[in-house]
């Protein structure tokens, strides 16, 4: 219907080929890096770097999200904390279970603090138990970040907002 390609728009990592995509106000296709800068994205299959430890791997993403450095390991102490990867932050992410990298994936998206957290599929592919996991540290951002998330599962979408947009379609 277009999930995942509307947040690739969103995101700017898809021009639109109509119309326009705006985040807090800002246009993304006119003023990307701005509009970067408020969103935390966690595409469907997440690129990550499988010989990089987790803390490795979300120290290179703050450096590229511009984190200040000497607020910088607190901060991924605490992004670390919140997905719940502490035992695991100094394990190579080769080495992780599907479940941790939804989770360092979800970090990923994190770092730097975003007001938006952009979610596509988070839940897939994950054993009854990762859901839950998952579906409880995304509903811990309810009243402090806007959270857009897509699924084609229904039911598992009505657990966790206090808004369903749908897309039919493709609009």
């Amino acid at each position: 219907a277009g999930k995942s390609t509307c947040m690739k728009i969103l995101t700017g990592s898809l021009a639109p080929s109509a119309g326009h995509a705006r985040i807090d106000g800002i246009d993304v296709a006119r003023e990307p890096v701005a509009a970067q800068r408020l969103v935390g994205f966690m595409p469907e299959h997440t690129p990550l770097y499988p010989d990089n430890t987790v803390r490795e791997l979300l120290h290179f993403v703050a450096d590229l999200k511009g984190v200040p450095r000497r607020h910088l390991r607190a901060h991924l102490d605490a992004v670390i904390e919140r997905c719940h990867l502490a035992e695991v932050s100094h394990r190579l992410v080769n080495h992780l279970s599907k479940g941790y990298r939804q989770r360092v994936g979800l970090a990923q998206a994190l770092v730097g603090d975003p007001p938006v957290l952009i979610l596509d599929e988070p839940t897939a592919g994950l054993d009854p138990h990762q859901i839950v996991e998952i579906r409880e540290l995304i509903r811990g951002f309810r009243g402090r970040k806007t959270v857009l998330l897509s699924s084609h599962i229904l039911n598992e979408v009505s657990l966790i907002p206090d808004s369903i947009p749908g897309i039919r379609g493709g609009s």
